[in-house]
């Protein structure tokens, strides 16, 4: 093991870091392609059991197993702290057992992010990796240094994208062809366009609970940037993808333009006595984010600023993403005040 870099808080180069998760998710994502072709969508979507604040499927103990596996053989060289829904109680297990006080990294996995289309064979899902310098129960997402997302492809797909960064270094990417082993170099391309007219542009309302209200939000953002459309045909889409990778990527690849996931906010709005909260993205559900920033699109909570929530399983994210700052500039000012006023129980 090479000494650590000079302030950067990891044990060694990034490059190193990247090439330990791209292990990983390949591993992973075999594994769950397997399954999904040898096992029936019942079987798949069967509940397991609820932790770490959401539902487990049967499909989810699979990418699990080759997750813990993995880290086991990782910590015989260095010994880290994995934050992952299939760990029980906390969420934290250290690398080898008992090393927590002696780790030099943190290590937060999503093994699938955007369980419910994948499992359904609908739409893909992501595998998401992020690692920072362990600073504690008290390390947060923004102190991750190094990320990846790989795509978890439905069975009729044969190609899976994949992209990486570090703080500081823009994001790398590639194009794997699953049938014939074949990679080849992948580009991230936000789009560059000055408005969401005639783009995608969506504020999350996926299950039950808020959408009356979250759909109202997203009329009164568009109309008012947009204004009502002339001729009657709309002037911007809506695509709910239940992946917060997933939106991510679309934003990193040109797809997207705008995606906000606002639950922490609208639900508590919609329900404010409601005596169990649903469900809202986690920092597992973000812990790629970096590579999305390091692509170009912005990122920012629901107040404008960086995402700065704990490395836990628990804690409620909202975030915000523009492809670009023309995009920002367009839609920040008239969504935070629509935010303040929510707030303030209007």
């Amino acid at each position: 093991m090479t000494n650590a870099r000079p302030n950067a808080g990891l044990p060694e180069p990034p490059e190193y870091f990247v090439a330990k998760l791209r292990e990983l998710h390949d591993r992973m994502r075999e594994r769950l392609v397997a399954q999904l072709r040898r096992e029936t969508i019942d079987a798949l979507s069967g509940v397991s059991e609820t932790r770490g604040g959401d539902t487990i499927y049967e499909i989810d103990e699979r990418g699990e197993a080759v997750l813990v596996q993995f880290c086991e053989e990782w910590g015989r060289e260095i010994p880290f702290v994995l934050i992952a829904e299939g760990v029980a109680g906390s969420g934290e297990r250290p690398f080898p057992d008992g090393a927590t006080a002696q780790a030099a990294f943190r290590m937060i996995v999503d093994p699938i992010d955007g369980t419910r289309a994948i499992m359904y064979d609908k739409r893909s899902a992501w595998i998401l990796s992020g690692i920072a310098p362990n600073h504690g129960p008290e390390t947060r997402l923004d102190e991750i240094e190094v990320a990846m997302q790989t795509e978890v492809p439905t069975t009729k797909q044969t190609l899976s994208d994949s992209f990486w960064a570090w703080r500081g270094g823009g994001t790398r990417g590639e194009r794997a062809d699953l049938l014939t082993g074949a990679r080849h170099p992948l580009a991230p391309r936000p789009s560059q366009a000055a408005s969401v007219e005639h783009g995608f542009a969506t504020i999350s309302k996926f299950f039950p609970g808020g959408k009356a209200l979250t759909a109202g939000l997203e009329e009164r953002l568009m109309d008012t940037v947009l204004g009502r459309p002339k001729d009657g045909n709309p002037l911007v889409f809506d695509d709910q993808y239940l992946s917060s990778g997933g939106q991510l990527y679309e934003l990193m690849v040109g797809h997207d333009r705008f995606n906000a996931d606002l639950r922490p906010i609208t639900l508590a709005a919609a329900e404010p006595d409601a005596a169990i909260g649903r469900l809202c993205a986690h920092p597992y559900d973000l812990c790629a984010e970096l590579v999305a920033r390091e692509a170009g699109v912005i990122v920012t909570d629901d107040r404008g600023g960086p995402l700065r929530p704990p490395l836990d399983l628990h804690a409620d994210v909202a975030w915000i993403g523009y492809a670009n700052d023309a995009i920002r500039r367009q839609i920040e000012p008239t969504l935070m005040a629509l935010l303040e006023e929510l707030r303030r129980g209007g």
